[in-house]
């Protein structure tokens, strides 16, 4: 008797309780190892493509799906070894087709969300860390893709909230990709100066503040964009890195022209008596 007729003597018996337990032992441990394997083996890959985005995209969807085939086929393995289970085959296929239906009804949304990932991950509309802006009951709500799952979209805000989103509507729905190719942003930030101040200086100390701001990349121009009831608007327009660098670059930027226009002597005018009599009206509802 060679080796392996004799470990294969001694295992238990398939058709016992015990037989059925030590199956089921070996069989979910050994696929468990082989879906970790097969997990690390995936991020190893994204590394080795340089951790870019659609190599941890791919990884992560892959991974998900793997471990799905892995168990399936552990189950499927199981059922053949017990005879007990094997018994059971034909009556079971016999009523695949009534399972199929029943569950295809009642999994449609989740089954629309698994095709909806598919579709993501061969078309790549985004990426683990895109940002995206997309719509959601809150408005529109801009953040980072933190993972893309078999079923959800998960993105962080810049206020590190996280909003779930399904596959399905991530592919029906119109979102704005501000990663995709050009990450930069532009920012378009509004100043006021009265009628008698000169144009020309005010717009010489916008552009010099926002060419020396380190989060600027490019100042595009300032031009007139109104001549309002209490002053002119100038729009001062630049491009930034990203979207968090525009917020930062807006706020130091009013600041920054307030205090040197006082030193320049360029008058920010106050309201108009027009323009705040129009506002009160429309806080009080028109009443006079």
């Amino acid at each position: 008797m060679t080796t392996i007729q004799r470990l294969a003597h001694d295992l238990p018996n398939p058709g016992t309780m015990l037989g059925a337990v030590f199956y089921a032992v070996i069989l979910f441990a050994t696929a468990w190892l082989v879906a970790r394997t097969v997990k690390v083996a995936l991020r190893r890959s994204a590394r080795q493509h340089g951790d870019s985005r659609a190599a941890r995209s791919g990884a992560s969807f892959v991974g998900q799906l793997a471990q799905i085939g892995i168990y399936l086929v552990a189950l499927t393995l199981y059922a053949h070894i017990i005879p007990s289970l094997r018994h059971l085959g034909t009556p079971l296929l016999a009523s695949v087709g009534v399972v199929s239906v029943v569950l295809g009804i009642a999994a449609q949304h989740t089954l629309g969300n698994l095709a909806a990932g598919v579709a993501i991950l061969l078309y790549h509309p985004f990426r683990v860390g895109d940002q995206v802006q997309v719509a959601a009951p809150t408005g529109l709500e801009m953040g980072f893709v933190e993972s893309l799952t078999l079923g959800y979209t998960i993105l962080r805000t810049y206020d590190n909230r996280r909003i779930v989103i399904p596959n399905s509507l991530m592919t029906t729905q119109v979102s704005i990709n501000l990663s995709a190719v050009d990450a930069r942003v532009v920012v378009t930030i509004p100043f006021t100066i009265s009628y008698r101040a000169d144009i020309d200086r005010a717009r010489s100390i916008l552009i010099e503040l926002a060419t020396a701001h380190p989060h600027v990349l490019e100042v595009i121009g300032c031009p007139v964009t109104e001549l309002g009831a209490s002053g002119v608007r100038l729009s001062l327009r630049a491009w930034c890195a990203t979207m968090d660098a525009t917020y930062e670059v807006h706020y130091d930027l009013l600041e920054q022209a307030k205090q040197r226009f006082e030193r320049e002597g360029i008058e920010i005018p106050f309201p108009s008596m027009n323009v705040v009599v129009q506002r009160l009206s429309r806080a009080s509802g028109g009443k006079s």
